[in-house]
């Protein structure tokens, strides 16, 4: 049985074939319209959500499927006590698939050990978040035509950011990608990525603080937020906010077919006047989340059959 709890689960050519049928659902969505007719998916989100959640049940529906879930922890039997492991084995009693958000690090792969049907990490805590990651790729695929041979800048807060972290480690598996990781000090990509992940494969980066001055080189731009909560004091945070606010002046010198990506939510790391700029790909980015999530609740549904 197959789920997606981490991106490292899933082999190159797995991406690879998940993002081609992706792209196959955009070109053609009504030869997808009837391929989960009487599925149901169950969105279990123990945290709020927004664009994942909403992004899960629309792909499910455009897939002609149904949704059943709970979208905070309050409204589950969580409240009561019930195990995590109890709610999964329950569940998937009642749909094909669930997708899963929690705020502890590895309550996904402990549902995944006691489920009977395909689970999807939808996020757990600064952990992990896969299929974010897809939608990151997919993105990059569709702007730039290819997953290899550029330059990415991630920007804002690397110590933190979990969609940070695993598009780093799916982009360290691409030919020739370099990496420019821009932060203030304190929010410095952690060093056991830098060890693990880059030194470990000779992979090339530079870190700096300053986004301005590595702007030319980058072909791709990922904008995080940096968040007032991870400073020890208002000071620090003020001062360092702004340097990390992308405004049409620091794109002055940015390349013509720079493509700049965000996770969202954006709060103001992003100055509203990019929006209209060709190079913003953010919400498209988001549009691309529903078509990476159709073609992996498909792959994992098509699998568990063949299982039975």
């Amino acid at each position: 049985m197959k789920h997606l709890i981490d991106i490292r689960d899933l082999t190159q050519a797995e991406i690879v074939s998940l993002l081609d049928l992706a792209d196959d659902i955009v070109a053609h969505p009504e030869e997808y319209r009837e391929k989960c007719h009487y599925k149901k998916l169950a969105t279990l989100f123990f945290e709020p959500s927004t664009r994942t959640r909403l992004s899960f049940e629309a792909a499910m529906y455009e897939l002609g499927g149904q949704v059943l879930g709970f979208s905070e922890a309050a409204s589950s039997s969580a409240s009561k006590g019930e195990s995590v492991s109890d709610t999964i084995r329950v569940v998937g009693c009642y749909a094909d698939i669930i997708a899963m958000r929690h705020p502890k690090e590895g309550a996904p792969m402990v549902g995944a050990m006691h489920s009977t049907v395909p689970i999807i990490n939808a996020g757990d805590g600064g952990h992990n978040h896969p299929t974010q990651t897809l939608t990151d790729l997919m993105t990059i695929r569709r702007e730039k035509g290819r997953l290899d041979n550029f330059t990415i800048g991630f920007c804002g807060d690397l110590k933190f950011g979990r969609t940070v972290h695993s598009l780093i480690a799916a982009l360290s598996r691409c030919e020739n990608v370099n990496f420019v990781l821009i932060s203030p000090e304190e929010l410095k990509l952690p060093s056991y990525i830098k060890k693990d992940v880059l030194q470990e494969q000779g992979l090339p980066y530079v870190q700096t603080t300053d986004l301005t001055a590595v702007m030319p080189e980058l072909d791709v731009l990922y904008m995080t937020r940096v968040q007032r909560e991870r400073f020890f004091n208002e000071e620090d945070y003020l001062r360092l906010k702004d340097s990390y606010i992308l405004t049409p002046e620091k794109l002055q010198n940015a390349k013509p077919d720079l493509s700049i990506l965000h996770p969202l939510p954006r709060v103001n790391e992003i100055d509203t006047a990019i929006d209209a700029d060709p190079r913003a790909c953010y919400f498209r980015q988001a549009l691309n989340g529903k078509y990476v999530r159709m073609a992996l609740i498909l792959k994992l549904l098509e699998e568990a059959q063949h299982e039975h």
